[in-house]
């Protein structure tokens, strides 16, 4: 993504390359975090200095114009992942989806009904489907609330849609249907 912003760098920072200490500052002010007009940045990459810096009387700091890229991700509604499941708890796993993690509840894994295996750490269905950590899956995102922060960005889950899940859950589905096929 491409992004234009007004900086301000401290005098302190001065004795930098002026590139440089741009790149810091936007690396100390958009890396890692979430913004709901831009995403996730995971990196500041190219920078341009737009305009020749601005002093304002009273304040030390210089002000510039900066052209920056920016490695985001964006993640939305009914989005499909292929992704690996992280965790395992009572009420679901957690599943990497690029960067950040979402929910995967246990009424979202399928029509048939999940239950936390305690013992086996892992969630398992009465048709011995069963999700373990390390398992890899496709995943839709249901839902999204953004926030400031990672911690408090939600991304809800699903696979209850037809395709998704884990792949041997569809290749036991396609034996199914040759056998039954074989005996009609």
């Amino acid at each position: 993504m491409n992004i234009e912003e007004k900086i301000r760098i401290h005098p302190n920072m001065l004795a930098m390359n002026i590139v440089d200490a741009a790149k810091k500052v936007l690396r100390d002010t958009y890396e890692r975090r979430i913004y709901k007009d831009i995403g996730f940045v995971i990196s500041v990459g190219e920078i341009e200095i737009a305009s020749p810096g601005i002093i304002v009387p009273g304040d030390p700091n210089i002000y510039y114009n900066i052209k920056f890229n920016a490695l985001v991700f964006n993640a939305s509604v009914n989005e499909v992942f292929e992704s690996e499941i992280k965790e395992i708890v009572e009420f679901g796993a957690f599943a990497n989806i690029g960067p950040l993690d979402g929910l995967l509840h246990v009424s979202q894994i399928s029509g048939e009904k999940f239950f936390y295996d305690k013992k086996n750490k892992n969630l398992s269905s009465r048709g011995k489907k069963t999700i373990k950590k390390g398992d890899t899956a496709l995943l839709k995102i249901s839902t999204i609330s953004i926030k400031s922060s990672t911690n408090d960005t939600k991304i809800g889950l699903t696979m209850r849609a037809g395709g998704l899940g884990k792949s041997e859950w569809f290749e036991e589905e396609d034996k199914k249907k040759v056998k039954k096929l074989g005996n009609t």
